[in-house]
C-alpha cells in the first residue's frame, strides 16, 4: 500500500466522500463518522434502512472515551484483550457520534480493526470512520477489493486495496451497556475466547432490544436461494433439486469430501473453521458467478468460529424481501 493511497483516502473522507477500506473481517464502506451527510450517503449507496446502525472504527483503545459516554470496566477489559481485532463493543453514544450513524439510537457500536491499511488510514485521518460492509444491503459481504468494485462500482469514491481479508466474517458484537454482557452477533472473536477473559458464560440471545448490524432476517445472501439441510442429507437434497431443473451449487461438508455429486457446481468446505470463515463469502459469490440458482449447504458445529459461520448461513437462507 502506497503512502499516496492513504493520503488520497484521507482527502476523500475529509471532503465528505466514501472510501472502501480493508479490515481483517470484510471490506468496509467508510465515511467520516462525524459528518452526518457523508454517513447518510453510506445508507443511500448501500440501500440500507436508516434505522440500521453502523460501526464506528477508531485507531486505538485509548480513543474509546472520545466516542462514548462512559466505558464500563467490562468494556475496558475486552478492549484490552481483543483490540485491535474483530470485536465490536456496544456502548452509550458520545456527543461526537451523530444519530445518523446509530440509526437514531443512544448506543453506538465501536471497534479497532486489526489491519495495517485500516489502522494507517485511521491514524492519518485522525478521527472515526463509520464503515459497514462495502456491498448492497443484505448481499454477500466483500472480502477483496475486486468484490467491492464489482458490487458498488463508481458509487465508491476511492478503494483502498489491502488484499484478501484474513478473518472473512464480520466482527463479534457484544453489548456492554447493561450489567451482563451479551453477544448480539457472533463473529471473528469466538464466544469461548470471550468467556475465557470474562470468567463466566456469555449469552447469545436469538433476539435483542438493542439494534446492531447484521440482525436482518435475510442478510449475507447471494442471488441464489440457499437451502440448509443436515450434513448427511446435502448430497441427496442437491441431486433432487438438480433433477427438478435447478442449477444447484453445493457447499459439500468435510464428511462428504470426494463424494461425487450430480449438481451444477460443487465446492468442498474446508475442515478448518478458520479456513471456512475466510472462504465463506467467496464460495457464495463463486456459486452466483457460476450461474447457480439454488445452493444446498449444512451448518457446521456451532462452537468456535462455527457459531459465526452458522449465523451467516442461516441469514443467507432467510426469507427474502418480496
Amino acid at each position: 500500500m502506497r503512502t499516496s493511497d492513504i493520503e488520497t483516502a484521507v482527502g476523500v473522507l475529509r471532503a465528505g466522500g466514501l472510501v472502501a477500506l480493508p479490515t481483517e473481517t470484510v471490506y468496509g464502506l467508510g465515511a467520516n463518522a462525524e459528518d452526518a451527510a457523508a454517513v447518510a450517503r453510506i445508507f443511500q449507496v448501500k440501500g440500507r434502512p436508516p434505522s440500521h446502525p453502523l460501526i464506528v472504527h477508531i485507531g486505538g483503545a485509548e480513543q474509546l472515551d472520545d466516542w462514548v459516554e462512559e466505558v464500563p470496566a467490562t468494556a475496558r477489559l475486552l478492549a484490552r484483550h481483543f483490540w485491535p481485532g474483530p470485536l465490536t463493543l456496544v456502548l452509550r453514544r458520545g456527543h461526537r457520534v451523530p444519530l445518523e450513524a446509530t440509526g437514531g439510537l443512544e448506543t453506538v457500536a465501536v471497534r479497532v480493526p486489526d489491519h495495517p491499511v485500516a489502522l494507517a488510514l485511521l491514524s492519518a485521518f485522525g478521527g472515526g470512520v463509520t464503515a459497514p460492509s462495502a456491498n448492497r444491503f443484505g448481499a454477500v459481504s466483500p472480502t477483496t477489493a475486486d468484490d467491492v468494485r464489482a458490487e458498488l462500482g463508481d458509487a465508491v469514491d476511492f478503494v483502498l486495496d489491502g488484499g484478501p481479508c484474513e478473518v472473512g466474517v464480520e466482527s463479534t458484537i457484544v453489548d456492554v451497556t447493561g450489567d451482563t454482557p451479551a453477544v448480539l452477533r457472533p463473529g471473528g472473536v469466538t464466544r469461548e475466547d470471550l468467556e475465557a477473559v470474562l470468567g463466566h458464560p456469555l449469552a447469545v440471545p436469538a433476539t435483542s432490544s438493542v439494534r446492531v448490524p447484521g440482525q436482518h432476517p435475510s442478510h449475507y445472501a447471494p442471488r441464489a436461494h440457499v437451502v440448509l439441510v443436515e450434513p448427511g442429507k446435502v448430497v441427496a437434497e442437491a441431486e433432487r433439486a438438480q433433477e427438478l431443473g435447478h442449477r444447484v451449487g453445493v457447499l459439500l461438508p468435510p464428511a462428504g469430501a470426494g463424494v461425487p455429486v450430480k449438481a451444477h457446481t460443487v465446492l468442498e468446505v474446508p475442515g478448518s473453521m478458520s479456513a471456512y470463515a475466510r472462504g465463506l463469502y467467496g464460495f457464495l459469490r463463486e456459486l452466483d458467478q457460476r450461474g447457480c440458482d439454488l445452493i444446498v449447504a449444512s451448518l457446521p458445529e456451532e462452537r468456535g468460529l462455527g457459531l459465526a459461520i452458522a449465523n451467516r448461513l442461516r441469514r443467507a437462507a432467510g426469507p427474502r424481501p418480496s
